[in-house]
């Protein structure tokens, strides 16, 4: 072992020696530069891509439940044709008996959706209408940026109350009074009362239950205002569909019962429906699966960018041997004047800690830049975490100790008198 009052002088010696062959150390050190930067990069790209989708999903609630209405899937080719009406979806009574016969269910909230026509004046837009209840607003929560939000005595009087996403406020009353403003919606005409923040979506895998263009009104009001039947024109023809409640949101009492508590209902669900028109969500199971998900994307990411470290550690091994070779009179001189095994292997340690460490921290440089320009270039976000910083300059430490020592122990091995014999 190196004395520590020797350590210094050793450490001299080996930037030194490194200083004075400054090109090929410096392109030694590229190898663990663009290594480095490459793990902290595509760990930032893989943990960005991640983020958005596993915010949403635990915004939907790691309590809750979500059952959707969906339209079977046609048989027989020219079936629809001969049918008047469709019929399919969640039932009012699917709500009522979830509520009675599961007790781990806290409370349910059924909700209603039209698409209809928004007017105020001259602007207009489609919008989603929701009708549900003031207990939606407790299960999917998001921000309220003015006003108030449904209560219940809106439920009670059927009131021609409307709540708006900030997204549709902005196009339907741009330069308006917002709250207090009326507006039609289809044949009736409702009071904008509040207006709400929305993160909906619905492509992919995840369903969220609020989209952007969202109008929430009183359930009853709903079903006195629109009905159960929604006619849509298409191709000349008309399409006539009966659907009760298009959602029913679940909150459980305990996190630990969702996942048993969501194949009850689904059990439940298929002795009363003869066909499979419900689907089931389930957020906290997707929350597991896109973490596990993650795990894996960045353990697939981590392996492919740490190649590029082995890659640099292969390079600094090659550039140390050749440095024993043209150094072999150099570590003769040394062991002739005393100078141990040990501080010969010490020496040449140094310079390859060195050429690592300082490779590691400009790629760390490297790391932060090339994130920083896949989000100004592609809008892709990207999350560098301090997981990912800490652990690319400690490979890159552990590489120049492991792909070091082999040149270090050859250089310490050397005969001292064959050594001073090299030419």
């Amino acid at each position: 072992m190196i004395p520590s009052k020797h350590l210094y002088r050793e450490i001299k010696l080996g930037v030194k020696n490194l200083v004075l062959r400054s090109t090929r150390s410096l392109l030694t050190m590229l190898g663990m530069v663009f290594g480095v930067g490459s793990v902290i990069a595509m760990l930032a790209v893989g943990e960005g891509a991640s983020k958005e989708a596993l915010e949403q999903i635990r915004m939907l609630g790691s309590n809750n439940i979500m059952v959707y209405s969906v339209k079977p899937s046609e048989e027989g080719g020219q079936q629809n044709v001969r049918t008047f009406m469709n019929i399919f979806g969640l039932l009012y009574e699917d709500e009522k008996r979830m509520a009675e016969t599961f007790s781990d269910i806290q409370r349910t909230v059924p909700v209603k959706i039209q698409q209809q026509e928004g007017r105020v004046g001259e602007k207009a837009m489609e919008i989603r209408v929701v009708g549900t209840t003031p207990e939606w607003f407790d299960l999917v929560q998001r921000p309220m940026l003015a006003g108030r939000r449904l209560n219940t005595n809106d439920i009670e009087s059927r009131n021609n109350v409307v709540v708006l996403t900030d997204f549709t406020a902005r196009h339907l009353l741009a330069g308006e009074q917002n709250l207090g403003q009326h507006i039609r919606i289809g044949g009736s005409y409702f009071e904008v009362v509040g207006i709400i923040a929305s993160y909906g979506s619905d492509t992919g895998t995840l369903q969220t239950p609020d989209q952007l263009i969202d109008a929430y009104i009183p359930l009853t009001a709903m079903q006195e205002r629109y009905g159960d039947i929604t006619v849509r024109r298409t191709a000349g023809s008309r399409i006539r569909e009966k659907v009760e409640l298009h959602q029913i949101i679940i909150q459980v009492n305990d996190v630990s019962h969702v996942e048993t508590t969501a194949a009850g209902i689904e059990s439940m669900l298929g002795k009363f429906h003869k066909q499979e028109d419900y689907r089931l969500q389930v957020p906290l199971a997707l929350l597991r699966q896109a973490e596990a998900t993650k795990r894996t994307f960045n353990i697939v990411l981590g392996s492919i960018a740490a190649i590029s470290l082995l890659v640099g550690g292969i390079g600094i091994m090659n550039i140390m041997l050749a440095s024993v070779t043209e150094r072999t009179r150099e570590i003769g001189i040394r062991r002739a004047i005393g100078a141990k095994k040990i501080q010969v292997v010490g020496q040449f340690l140094i310079e390859t800690m060195v050429l690592s460490t300082t490779g590691g921290l400009l790629g760390i440089f490297i790391g932060f830049l090339i994130p920083w320009l896949i989000t100004m270039i592609s809008g892709l976000p990207t999350v560098i975490t301090p997981l990912s910083i800490v652990l690319s300059l400690a490979i890159s430490m552990a590489v120049g100790i492991i792909f070091g020592l082999y040149p270090a122990r050859r250089a310490a091995n050397l005969d001292p008198i064959e050594a001073l014999r090299h030419e």
